[in-house]
C-alpha cells in the first residue's frame, strides 16, 4: 500500500517537472510589437521559442484588439508593426 503511494506521489512530481519545463523551458524569446490599424493602436507582449514566432504571436494578439472580423484581423497583422522590442 506504502509503496503504490510513494509511486503515485513520484509520478505527479515528475508530470509537474516536465509541465514546467515544457511551459517556461521553451519561452526563450520574448517581445512587445505595437500594431497600429485603422487609426487604433495597441501593444501586446508574447514569448516562444523562436524571435519570429513571439512577434508573430505578439502582432495576432495585438491586432485582435483593434480589428473586426476575419477580413480586418488578416489585414492588420499583414500590416508593418509600429514597434517591435525584445523583452529580457
Amino acid at each position: 500500500m506504502m509503496r503504490k503511494v510513494v509511486v503515485g506521489i513520484a509520478g505527479i512530481a515528475i508530470f509537474i517537472a516536465i509541465l514546467f519545463y515544457l511551459t517556461l523551458g521553451l519561452k526563450q524569446h520574448g517581445v512587445e510589437v505595437c500594431m497600429s490599424y485603422q487609426g487604433r493602436q495597441n501593444c501586446a507582449k508574447a514569448s516562444a521559442e523562436t524571435r519570429d514566432k513571439a512577434v508573430r504571436t505578439a502582432t495576432t494578439t495585438a491586432c485582435a484588439l483593434i480589428a473586426s472580423g476575419v477580413t480586418d484581423s488578416l489585414a492588420c497583422e499583414r500590416s508593418t508593426p509600429v514597434s517591435v522590442r525584445s523583452l529580457p
